[in-house]
């Protein structure tokens, strides 16, 4: 099967459902434990306000905007106009747009937009499951950072949080053995297919982009799978602070719904 975001029309109009799952409990966690992890690994060698960084398919914007509020001068590129013009007002409501530059862009012509090194920091979150091949979107990344201590920050969907969400979620068995192999899964907000990855694919996938893996972190790792009595809004704070303490332990990345990889490029690229 074959995907592109370029043309999947899933992602070309009404950018209100992404944004309002952005603001769901759900959608606060992937963002807010994600850059949590990414601002541990920003580099050191230069000061904040010098940096530049990369948002691969930024979407509403929501992500780089934590970026841009640290001083961080972010660049949002997403392929559809409809996510760009939100992601406009988003920055605007924000007060960061003098930090953001917005650009139209696929992911997949990455080393055609932009000149290689230009970024400090890239973020790649959710779009290797859309694209018909990984490998390019990553291979192209690497080229774009600036030096060795550059980070690029990689989110993808874990087949194995899809076989604990069927079995303790829905309680669907059936499901659940099903994914434990499956190649796919079921996209639930503007419906379809989605990729999904193992840690030693995705790991393989970053080495072959010439890309050194220097943490790895499980993002969701247990807030999916939370029984229905517990609030996810009342118990925000707990269970953030929780998937902080999970996350960062190797023990529980393999079973988080989301796996984040930080990476840095290899000192000799292949």
């Amino acid at each position: 099967m074959k995907t592109d975001i370029k043309s999947d029309s899933r992602f070309q109009a009404d950018p209100s459902k992404y944004a309002a799952y952005l603001e769901s409990p759900e959608g606060r966690l992937r963002t807010e434990l994600a850059f949590a992890n990414v601002q541990e690994c920003l580099p050191t060698s230069a000061s904040v306000n010098s940096l530049r960084a990369l948002d691969v398919g930024c979407g509403t914007g929501e992500t780089g905007i934590h970026l841009a509020r640290l001083g961080i001068h972010v660049t949002l590129l997403d392929s559809s106009a409809a996510m760009l013009e939100q992601a406009k007002r988003t920055t605007t409501a924000a007060g960061v747009s003098d930090e953001v530059a917005i650009k139209q862009g696929d992911a997949a012509q990455l080393a055609k937009i932009f000149e290689p090194s230009s970024f400090d920091v890239i973020l790649c979150y959710n779009v290797l499951e859309y694209v018909d091949d990984p490998n390019t979107v990553l291979r192209g990344a690497a080229r774009l950072l600036r030096t060795s201590s550059a980070i690029i920050s990689v989110l993808v969907r874990n087949q194995a949080g899809e076989v604990l969400k069927a079995a303790l979620q829905s309680g669907d068995l059936a499901a659940a053995e099903h994914n434990l192999t499956a190649d796919w899964g079921e996209e639930s907000l503007y419906k379809g297919k989605v990729r999904l990855f193992t840690p030693g694919r995705a790991d393989a996938m970053l080495k072959e982009a010439s890309l050194r893996v220097t943490a790895r972190r499980g993002v969701r790792v247990l807030a999916d799978y939370l029984p229905p009595h517990i609030s996810r809004s009342g118990e925000y704070e707990r269970i953030f602070a929780l998937e902080r303490k999970l996350g960062s332990r190797q023990e529980f990345f393999g079973i988080a719904r989301y796996m984040q990889f930080l990476a840095r490029r290899s000192e000799v690229e292949s």
